[in-house]
């Protein structure tokens, strides 16, 4: 099964969601509406939202909600996006000027608050407890996996278990709560829940070192990123990590300079470290580990289309070119 018949099978539901999203951004401030349909409509891959139709679907729900949880969904990463951007002074995402490159980033900080605050009053509207702890849960998960992250800009000591622990909070926390909330309205049993948010943890985790690879081995045209744009923001990846852990003292030197000095060294010697100490293939592999687990988590679920477009998915996470 390929990623165009996992669109087609949700294409209907995802035609809803995005009702909902347009009904949803409507505001009396033109700069509002302005930028988040900018940032919404630059084509993200909409893959978090997803996971809540193909969650739902799984457990076989027939009602609406999941279409207004798919858009909630989309809206806190948009959210995380604008307010990202900001903090790393990103200038291009998917090819295009980011929202603060183009608006500034006063305008992307407050129009990324009026997403957030946007979501919690559509999880009002839901008017149910659990969904709403699972959000809350997570978008404070997330902020804190943010504070982390910046905190460990610049840093060459940080070790494997922290810079997981980042991924875990910042990104696979908000793939948790979509395979959740997916759970949740299907009527699914605390344990059939919890499988489904563990998939959703262990496939966020692998689409985040899957990026992380990406930043050193991908292509402009695929991407829509410039190589090393991690480390220009002096991000210690995973391939980083591994690479002054097992590369010589020379090697471990030009890495640790380079996350220090956010990359003003250059890229290439960079790159060859990762090349020569193996990194990136340790992080495919790692990558592969956290996809395999993630299937393993929903073996037991009844066989459908939305079970094996998760299981699809899992591959899709590991095996992508952007």
């Amino acid at each position: 099964m390929s990623i165009e018949n996992i669109r087609s099978l949700i294409a209907q539901d995802m035609g809803a969601v995005d009702e909902v999203i347009r009904e949803k951004l409507h505001s009396h401030v033109a700069l509002i509406r302005q930028v988040s349909e900018y940032i919404i409509n630059s084509g993200g891959k909409r893959l978090r939202p997803s996971l809540v139709l193909l969650s739902a679907g799984a457990f076989g729900y027939s009602g609406k909600r999941h279409h207004d949880l798919a858009a909630v969904i989309e809206f806190i990463h948009t959210a995380t996006l604008l307010h990202d951007d900001v903090v790393d002074a990103s200038e291009l995402r998917r090819s295009k000027a980011t929202a603060n490159a183009l608006f500034g980033n006063a305008a992307s900080v407050l129009v990324g608050d009026f997403l957030y605050s946007r979501a919690f009053q559509m999880m009002v509207e839901v008017d149910n407890m659990r969904v709403m702890q699972v959000l809350a849960d997570a978008t404070n998960t997330i902020a804190e996996g943010e504070v982390l992250q910046l905190l460990n800009c610049r840093d060459p000591d940080v070790d494997e278990e922290n810079y997981l622990r980042v991924i875990r909070y910042k990104t696979a926390k908000l793939f948790e709560a979509a395979t959740r909330l997916g759970a949740i309205l299907g009527g699914s049993s605390p344990a059939e829940e919890e499988a489904m948010a563990a998939y959703g943890i262990h496939l966020g985790t692998a689409f985040q070192l899957t990026d992380d690879i990406l930043d050193y081995s991908g292509d402009y045209q695929d991407t829509g990123k410039n190589l090393g744009d991690d480390l220009a923001e002096g991000k210690p990846t995973l391939p980083l990590i591994y690479a002054i852990k097992n590369g010589s003292s020379e090697q471990a030197a030009i890495i640790r300079r380079a996350i220090e000095k956010s990359g003003d060294g250059g890229f290439q010697p960079v790159l060859e470290v990762i090349q020569q100490t193996g990194a990136l293939d340790y992080a495919r592999q790692r990558a592969q580990d956290e996809s395999n687990i993630a299937s393993a988590t929903i073996a037991s679920l009844p066989n459908s289309e939305y079970k094996e477009c998760l299981l699809q998915l899992a591959v899709f996470a590991v095996t992508r070119n952007h």
